[in-house]
């Protein structure tokens, strides 16, 4: 895929409309990358004007942060916040809610304020906007969806209605876990879970979220987190349950069912 890079486009004195920021999951893990892809590829078709910092963008500090090390977080993020000021960066659009969180609401205090939107709800601006249409019959037409609130999304901020909205175009039969919204459960990959071994009890976090979600008979778990994504991914493949239950990102379902 040809995706524009923002010093090519800084050369050649043209200014995207907004900085898709892809984070380590989407850069470096094969399954987010798919995620990556398909964001892109609805970008190419709507002519959104983007670009990615490539080599230039380097990981948030999220994780070193959520773990207690303060010192790496700054030098990360001193690092990024010369990078996209030096470009005058405005507006960033990402597909993870970890860099989300921190590039909205704790980048600001060093020095990097920016307009900072989730593909959630940029996703949900275009279906609004009728940039994005659907096909008469799309792949998850009458199909039942559950859908996973991630703790960054969610109840870190108040972002609820935006994913929903954007599975609510799919024509699809959206049913809700028990736990959902402001009292779903998280995956276990938050707070640095995802590098660390958990600590003992009677079930991993993430095989209790996935029975949740398979207890609503959805044939599709929707995320909008490649973190939530790999958890639920390995519930499902913890009940061998691969063939009878995809998890999928928003923008892989709107990706394969827009015109």
């Amino acid at each position: 895929m040809k995706v524009p890079v923002m010093s090519e486009l800084y050369a050649n004195q043209e200014r995207p409309d907004i900085l898709f920021w892809v984070g380590c999951a989407g850069s470096f893990d094969q399954r987010a990358q798919k995620i990556t892809k398909a964001f892109v590829s609805i970008l190419n078709k709507v002519n959104v004007k983007y670009a990615i910092l490539g080599k230039e963008e380097a990981c948030t500090g999220d994780p070193a942060r959520r773990a207690g090390n303060e010192f790496l977080f700054q030098m990360m993020a001193y690092q990024n916040i010369q990078v996209m000021n030096s470009y005058e960066i405005k507006k960033i659009v990402t597909a993870c809610p970890h860099c989300f969180n921190i590039l909205k609401n704790e980048y600001p205090q060093l020095g990097g304020s920016y307009e900072v939107i989730h593909h959630a709800v940029f996703l949900q601006q275009l279906i609004d906007e009728g940039k994005i249409k659907m096909k008469e019959s799309g792949d998850f037409k009458g199909k039942r969806i559950t859908y996973h609130d991630s703790c960054y999304l969610g109840r870190a901020n108040n972002i609820y209605e935006a994913p929903r909205k954007v599975l609510e175009a799919l024509d699809a039969e959206l049913v809700e876990m028990k736990r959902c919204g402001s009292r779903g459960l998280c995956c276990g990959a938050g707070g640095a879970q995802m590098w660390k071994e958990e600590e003992k009890g009677s079930t991993r976090i993430n095989y209790e979220r996935t029975n949740q979600a398979m207890e609503t008979g959805a044939s599709v778990i929707a995320s909008a987190c490649p973190f939530c994504n790999t958890m639920l991914t390995d519930g499902v493949k913890n009940k061998e349950k691969e063939d009878s239950v995809q998890v999928l990102d928003i923008a892989e379902l709107i990706n394969a069912s827009m015109q």
